[in-house]
């Protein structure tokens, strides 16, 4: 997981206009049954006269409300079948029952719709609630007074987007986007949309194009070699196959099934396994995470990602949420099938298969060095294009890059632990009294600051750009987990995982501090990735010699971190030193209450809450300033107390924080051009010239995503400059 997206492409506006008369299909819009179109359906373009009938005594029985917006422009809407409501209003009672269902699931299909699947005319978006039902009622009486219609003029409707606005405490509700077919005969310039509320005409998303190269396919002795199944990995090893193009695609870790039977004996006290973690094996680091598959990047291939995963075997419902995730617990299953789909596509994937070595011939790659993870015997292969998508915790292929004369170059990280809460006090302070309404679910929040800089402990130039240090929460799992996410012997590294439903007893997010380029001595390129090895390993000593079993967290409350204390006593239950917490099911079960495990001097400030800290290998209470840098410890200190004003509740002095979190985002970035090929360090750095090396940086641990979404739409990107070059032959 990363700490912040790369840049992306703008997405297209989806404000154009549609042609009518096309005919429904793919989705189920849910009809009305009485009034003026209601029960039949809607034929050609709506009528752009005067006030019908319906609409006339709708004013005479409500009047214009008071709450209208400003005069309505409707020629914007000419010829549109479908148009687009926004910024409506919904009660949580309509979100008890799900607009989507398993009937309703699409079918899978390619992603290519360039030949033989047209643009569909219809809403790409979500079935309503069940006709006739009371959240039906509830969203078509809010659509309805949105438009400033009355209900029966709503033919039929689909839910686009939706959101929670937990602004207003005393009024917590949806905030919600649908795609509206008016009753036959109801005319555009007729509607008195609500202040706040945008109309426009519905623009269905357009299909993911993927050329069909099967022609101009490389021979089987020469492949396009894609390296890493995270989601930059999977969706360009998806477009690529699905082109006819046949990619090998290696990973170095084990299959997901594997993969999750290693990670499970781990959590429960086995080895590490370093081909099979958290951080490697098919899916990448983002299989054992939340799922979040939100994005701060703007790009058409965001819809098209969500969709690939819903075909997959997704849940439906992150084609329409604000927020959308999968969860941990389907992920496995999603990811299997999207292999599934580029084998059946005609690409290859081979797991336990190291990326080891590339050869350049001219500049350009020729072949790659292939790995086995367990035994270390190689094979050559000769390659024409090789995707490096590895995640930022293949170290080893940054050093790879760095010694075969790839340009690298030093980029902002980030750093620091994971805060932990009982779900119930997130919930509490983003919905107030509105937190136990089960169409909520658990709450999330994402909080950034600044605090004024300390490099190396000292305080930077107040004059200087770098006078401040951005402290900021990440990746927050509401009814989580701690993950145990080491990939290597010997460091400790935290991260955090929800399931689908979120219903866990605590929440957590990493909570996390910059590092900059210049926070970092010398000028080696592989300092950030020295720094992160630094703290995992202090990490894994300092819980050892408090009484640690290997893996072990080390943790601490928010109030002593503050005041500089450890939370414990030095004296553990059961007259074990160090208050460790020694296997998972202790952990879980062990409740760790502020105040009675504190030595003499430390922060008085009492607290109610109760957290029992999830991370599987156990924690140690330790002064966590014992392995973090010290411009980090002040930087987190500083920002608390600001993040608590936000939140109420967040620095509450019994949270727990747990660490080392180092793995947020890639310390290096492969120096890339604007064909995405891999610039060589040899380059004149203010040449023009494109490189063509043949090498691809795509992805997260490539420096250019920060998170599933924005890294599966790089892969997405990186695929289609690759067709390019081969429809330009």
């Amino acid at each position: 997981m990363s700490s912040k997206d790369a840049r992306g492409d703008k997405g297209a506006s989806t404000g154009k206009r549609v042609g009518g008369n096309k005919k429904m299909s793919g989705v189920k819009l849910s009809t009305g049954s009485k009034g003026t179109g209601g029960g039949k359906k809607a034929a050609g373009r709506p009528h752009r006269g005067g006030k019908t009938k319906s609409q006339a005594s709708s004013r005479q029985r409500t009047g214009r409300p008071s709450h209208r917006g400003a005069s309505f422009d409707a020629s914007a809407l000419e010829g549109a079948e479908f148009i687009e409501v926004s910024n409506v209003a919904l009660p949580l009672d309509a979100g008890l029952e799900s607009p989507a269902s398993e009937v309703n699931r699409p079918t899978p299909v390619p992603l290519s719709t360039e030949t033989n699947h047209p643009a569909p005319a219809t809403p790409a978006a979500s079935p309503a609630p069940a006709e006739g039902s009371h959240a039906e009622s509830l969203s078509r009486a809010a659509i309805a007074s949105a438009l400033g219609v009355a209900p029966e003029d709503v033919a039929s409707f689909s839910l686009v987007k939706r959101s929670v606005d937990a602004r207003k405490k005393s009024n917590v509700h949806f905030n919600a986007t649908y795609a509206v077919r008016l009753a036959q005969g109801v005319a555009y310039d007729a509607l008195s949309p609500a202040r706040g509320v945008n109309v426009r005409a519905y623009d269905p998303p357009a299909p993911l194009a993927i050329p069909d190269l099967r022609s101009l396919a490389t021979s089987s002795d020469e492949r396009i070699v894609v390296a890493g199944t995270g989601p930059a990995g999977l969706f360009c090893a998806l477009f690529l196959a699905e082109a006819g193009l046949r990619p090998l695609v290696v990973e170095r870790g084990a299959a997901v099934d594997e993969r999750t039977a290693a990670i499970e004996s781990f959590n429960a006290g086995g080895p590490l396994d370093a081909a099979a973690n958290v951080q490697f094996g098919e899916g990448g680091a983002g299989t054992f995470s939340d799922g979040k598959l939100t994005t701060g990047t703007k790009s058409p291939h965001i819809r098209h990602v969500l969709e690939a995963f819903v075909q997959a075997g997704a849940p439906d419902e992150i084609l329409w949420q604000a927020k959308p995730h999968i969860g941990t617990d389907k992920l496995p299953a999603v990811v299997k099938s999207i292999r599934e789909r580029i084998i059946s596509a005609g690409g290859e994937v081979r797991f336990l298969t190291r990326l080891a070595d590339i050869e350049l011939s001219g500049g350009a790659v020729c072949s790659v060095a292939l790995e086995d993870s367990r035994t270390g015997a190689r094979e050559v292969v000769e390659a024409s294009r090789v995707i490096i998508a590895c995640g930022h915790s293949a170290r080893d292929i940054f050093e790879l890059a760095r010694d075969r004369g790839f340009a690298l170059e030093r980029k902002p990280f980030s750093m620091g632990v994971r805060i932990e809460h009982p779900q119930t006090l997130i919930n509490r302070a983003q919905y107030g009294a509105a937190a136990k309404h089960t169409a909520l679910g658990a709450a999330d929040y994402k909080m950034a600051v600044r605090v004024p800089a300390r490099a190396n402990g000292t305080r930077a130039d107040a004059t200087s750009e770098n006078a401040t240090r951005g402290v900021y929460t990440f990746c927050m799992c509401p009814g989580g987990e701690v993950v145990a996410a080491a990939s290597e012997e010997g460091g400790v590294v935290v991260n955090g995982m929800s399931r689908f439903a979120r219903d866990g007893e605590n929440s957590n997010s990493a909570l996390l501090a910059d590092v900059r380029p210049d926070d970092l001595p010398e000028d080696d390129v592989m300092e950030g990735v020295r720094l992160q090895r630094e703290v995992e390993h202090a990490a894994f000593e300092l819980a050892r010699r408090n009484g640690g079993v290997p893996y072990a967290a080390p943790a601490q409350t928010v109030g002593d971190f503050l005041v500089g204390a450890t939370s414990s006593s030095g004296q553990a239950e059961g007259g074990q030193l160090g208050g460790t917490v020694a296997a998972a099911s202790e952990a879980r079960c062990r409740t760790v209450v502020p105040g009675s495990h504190r030595r003499v001097g430390a922060s008085e400030s009492h607290s109610r809450l109760v957290v029992r800290p999830s991370y599987p290998r156990g924690i140690v209470w330790c002064d966590l300033r014992e392995f973090l840098p010290a411009f980090i410890c002040d930087a987190l200190a500083q920002g608390l107390p600001l993040l608590d004003a936000k939140l109420h509740g967040f620095a509450d002095p019994g949270a727990v924080l747990t660490g080392p979190e180092t793995r947020s985002s890639s310390p290096i970035r492969m120096v890339r051009g604007q064909n995405f090929q891999a610039r060589l360090a040899s380059d004149l750095p203010d040449s023009d010239e494109e490189p063509a090396t043949r090498v691809y940086p795509c992805g997260e641990g490539a420096g250019y995503a920060g998170g599933i979404m924005s890294a599966a739409v790089d892969g997405l990107r990186v695929a289609e400059a690759i067709a390019a070059e081969f429809s330009s032959r």
